[in-house]
């Protein structure tokens, strides 16, 4: 590894050890993945043009749109798993929780994306050095989901409907891919006595956060439109790793 990707992998490391919480700067986070890897992310980004709605919405809001896949990741490599459903039970999510949630399947092609096997590689790399070799598990169970948080003038667009929150997982890193034309979209983060811990904003294409979900709580603020006449939303990657 060069010195300055090691140093960038430290730097992010560090304060996740020890807050359990950290923000990745997309020039860093660029620096992480190479330049290989992102040098088509403007393919990549397009993809979120072509998510389906998610109905399953128990507040009814019809602002969200996503796709999912799920992933075996291990030492020896990165497989795609047969399509399944999305789950949460109520414990982590009160509002969607306790259904299977079937959504489109993230594309072939951008499950493919040397962006996201970039990614899910420097995933794998930081949960393998912050686990416990004793808790690291031989293939982690990786499910990667695309979001897109849309905003009218009249009807807030929430990226967390479910308000502050845990996923039930090990590890949680979302990536930013858009803003376009929408204001706030804060991301806050909490102790278990939900203290707050910090907060920042993901504002420019590969701004990164990365949670320990075992120790805090995370949530981000609702979106509006800066200008309501024209189209606004919030593109997002969301990938957790969790035991098998």
């Amino acid at each position: 590894m060069a010195e300055d990707t090691a140093s960038a992998l430290a730097r992010l490391e560090a304060p996740l050890r020890a807050d359990g919480f950290a923000f990745v700067p997309a020039g860093a986070m660029r620096a992480l993945l190479g330049q290989q890897a992102v040098a088509d992310w403007a393919s990549f980004a397009a993809s979120w043009n072509r998510l389906g709605l998610d109905r399953y919405m128990a507040d009814g809001g019809r602002y969200r749109r996503r796709r999912h896949a799920t992933f075996a990741i291990s030492a020896g490599g990165i497989s795609r798993k047969k399509h399944q459903p999305h789950y949460q039970s109520r414990d982590y999510n009160e509002l969607n929780g306790g259904i299977e949630r079937w959504f489109r399947a993230i594309e072939p092609e951008m499950g493919a994306h040397p962006a996201l096997l970039a990614i899910l590689q420097l995933m794998h790399r930081i949960v393998t050095d912050l686990s416990e070799p004793a808790n690291r598990p031989d293939v982690w169970h990786t499910e990667v989901h695309q979001f897109r948080i849309e905003a009218l003038e009249n009807n807030p667009g929430q990226p967390t409907p479910e308000g502050l929150h845990r996923d039930g997982v090990d590890w949680v890193m979302v990536i930013m891919v858009r803003r376009e034309n929408v204001m706030s979209g804060e991301t806050s983060i909490h102790d278990l006595q939900r203290t707050l811990l910090g907060g920042f904003m993901l504002d420019q294409p590969l701004d990164t956060a990365v949670v320990n979900d075992n120790r805090v709580y995370h949530g981000v603020t609702a979106v509006r439109p800066l200008d309501p006449t024209r189209p606004a939303y919030r593109d997002v990657l969301v990938v957790t790793f969790r035991h098998q």
